[in-house]
């Protein structure tokens, strides 16, 4: 627990994924305008701010900011191998399986679980932060897989606090609705419990 605490991820333990009304959520999505990065609504334009994500999700918004960059399949073995431990045959099964630098997150729970039962509290809390934020901050489509990239910043979880998450969870969210805002997606991801709360103050 206390390797979890000093990333200062602890916040998202607590916060809930709610997908609540999905007509509600594509009518703002149909407002979205990524030129600007903001909501054109009849009540005028406002779009969602770091003061936002900090004030609700209490994630901080100053300090490096990692440059997740996608990785070949090869280069997430190497990382999965070094950070969790695990062999790179079975690494290699796994990303066959989900096609690409990406992992299960059954089978990160599974691997925490191994971890935990073997006391290996750094690899531990490391597959159990690549779960969480895959669950929360950085969630995709698949709902089932988190990418591998994530991974990084988990190297030394002493450093993982100096990273501005908050600012990690506002630019995933404006790249999903970038792309939720075409007219071929039929999809949105992301933690849309922070978009959600945001429609709450406009509406209220």
């Amino acid at each position: 627990e206390g390797l979890v605490a000093a990333t200062g991820l602890t916040p998202w333990i607590v916060c809930l994924v709610d997908t609540g009304d999905q007509g509600v959520i594509f009518v703002f999505v149909e407002r979205w305008h990524k030129e600007t990065s903001s909501f054109h609504l009849p009540v005028g334009e406002l779009t969602i701010t770091l003061d936002d994500v900090a004030s609700l999700l209490h994630l901080p918004i100053i300090g490096a900011f990692h440059n997740f960059e996608p990785l070949h399949v090869d280069e997430a073995v190497i990382m999965l191998v070094e950070l969790l431990e695990v062999s790179g045959e079975e690494v290699r099964a796994k990303a066959a399986q989900c096609h690409g630098a990406y992992v299960c997150l059954s089978w990160l729970r599974d691997i925490y679980q191994r971890r935990c039962e073997a006391r290996q509290w750094i690899v531990a809390a490391r597959a159990y932060l690549l779960h969480l934020v895959g669950c929360t901050l950085f969630a995709n489509k698949s709902a089932t897989h988190v990418h591998v990239v994530h991974l990084d910043v988990f190297r030394d979880l002493a450093q993982s606090e100096s990273y501005a998450w908050g600012a990690a969870a506002l630019v995933h969210m404006y790249d999903q609705l970038n792309e939720a805002s075409q007219s071929t997606t039929r999809q949105i991801v992301g933690y849309l419990t922070l978009l959600q709360v945001n429609f709450v103050f406009v509406i209220c």
